[in-house]
């Protein structure tokens, strides 16, 4: 089943030419999940030909700018486009009555119901339980209340061996029973085990997506694993001085926290607009992390 990466956005502060603000687009068992909405995040999902009604629902982080100023005019096209399906929208206190007042002063009446949840949570909260996937919340230090999200599966059903639903005769009842992982009794009290009649489960997969926030080493637990995490790297070493004071990583800290997680890959985005070219940047990740790569707008990256 499908689970992507489309980043939409992967700048920090102010757009470029090269690199708008934070946006990505996550596709998850046929769901279409927006992760932060800056300014012109609704001009690059079309670009990059992704339908804006097939939003099904959008995390906010934090409400800086270049992660919430996109939102009202996505949510304002959604609604000249027609829609009529609820959107859920999860941001941190405050995005309601944002969206609200503009909306308000604006005379703009949604033809469709968005679903404000209010992200306030001091621990690692699960937000959203869905049939094949499940989405936690974590707080992180920023200069306002921010969140980084962890989208994981639900493990699997395993598979049954090739002919071992004729050989046993098993009834519907029993193949999903022994797909949910319980051995086979036989009519006559036989106990077949489970890993005589199934698969090796397939591995759920997990992405974690974290910007923006200080250096963290508390957020190492909570990434533990995890497939592939994407993390801010606004800064190199240079300017550790100012990571610091504006609540951001560098790459070499960005990796550190991949290593000590033990990651499969990172993904570097948030690069500050001083920088030009980002080699500086991955060079400087890559040298303790050597799994890492660079964001591009328009780069689609597979969880697997």
């Amino acid at each position: 089943m499908e689970f992507n990466i489309l980043v939409l956005g992967s700048g920090a502060a102010t757009p470029t030419f090269a690199r708008h603000c934070s946006s990505q687009l996550v596709s998850i068992c046929g769901n279409r999940i927006l992760i932060d909405c800056g300014e012109y995040t609704q001009s690059q999902l079309r670009k990059y030909h992704q339908k804006i009604q097939g939003v099904k629902m959008v995390l906010i982080s934090h409400l800086h700018g270049d992660h919430f100023f996109g939102l009202p005019g996505l949510l304002s096209t959604m609604h000249l486009l027609g829609r009529t399906e609820p959107l859920k929208v999860f941001a941190p206190k405050g995005g309601r009555e944002a969206i609200q007042l503009l909306f308000s002063v604006s005379g703009t009446e949604l033809r469709f119901p968005v679903e404000f949840i209010e992200l306030d949570c001091s621990e690692p909260t699960v937000i959203l339980q869905e049939h094949f996937y499940h989405i936690t919340a974590f707080p992180m230090q920023h200069s306002l209340p921010c969140f980084g999200f962890l989208i994981k599966e639900e493990p699997p059903l395993l598979n049954l061996r090739p002919l071992v639903r004729l050989h046993y005769n098993m009834t519907n009842e029993d193949c999903v029973s022994v797909k949910e992982g319980n051995d086979l009794t036989l009519e006559d009290g036989t106990v077949i085990p489970n890993s005589e009649l199934t698969l090796p489960r397939r591995k759920a997969r997990s992405y974690a997506y974290c910007c923006d926030t200080a250096f963290d080493e508390s957020l190492v637990p909570i990434l533990q694993g995890v497939d592939l995490l994407c993390m801010e790297s606004t800064f190199d070493e240079a300017f550790s001085a100012m990571a610091v004071e504006r609540f951001h990583c560098t790459a070499s800290q960005s990796a550190t926290i991949a290593q000590r997680a033990g990651v499969g890959r990172l993904l570097l985005t948030h690069f500050s607009a001083r920088y030009r070219e980002i080699e500086p940047l991955l060079s400087e990740a890559t040298a303790v992390f050597p799994n890492t790569l660079a964001a591009e707008d328009g780069g689609r990256y597979e969880i697997v």
